[in-house]
């Protein structure tokens, strides 16, 4: 039998990528912000089924010492296929390829994607006394600058 699904290099469309994300739990995005960032993805992977957009995963970053894997999801009626690892091996595959050996590559694991990003070498900031940290722009006034999250 042959294989369903199709991994493909590109982007979704605004609007695949906007499903994709909501269909497998994650946040919506602006369509307006989401068109600016599919443009700068420095490499992404749309996967497929019957044709179908199903699945996804990017890098952004500067391309010499800074990557960002974003954006990973698969639709949730094919999850537990390992789909998700499907993706995240050619989105490594290609920052093992074209990326400088001394690039700084992170990404953000909620909930038990953890363990998936562990098996391609991820692991925990915590332990090498850093941590993550983030900001999300938006409507809410900044007092001096720093805005402590609810």
């Amino acid at each position: 039998m042959s294989d369903p699904y199709e991994l493909s290099a590109g982007v979704p469309s605004v609007e695949d990528f906007r499903r994709l994300r909501t269909d497998a739990g994650l946040s919506d995005k602006d369509p307006e912000a989401v068109a600016l960032a599919l443009p700068n993805t420095w490499h992404g992977v749309v996967l497929h089924h019957a044709g179908e957009p199903i699945g996804m995963g990017r890098i952004i970053g500067d391309g010499g010492t800074a990557f960002q894997i974003v954006d990973i999801c698969v639709h949730p009626a094919h999850q537990g296929r390992g789909l998700g690892k499907r993706i995240m091996a050619a989105l490594t595959e290609e920052l093992e390829r074209r990326a400088p050996a001394t690039a700084y590559v992170s990404l953000i694991a909620d909930g038990p994607a953890r363990f998936l990003y562990e098996k391609f070498g991820f692991a925990d900031t915590a332990t090498h006394d850093s941590i993550g940290m983030y900001r999300v722009l938006g409507a809410s006034s900044w007092s001096s600058g720093v805005r402590a999250e609810p």
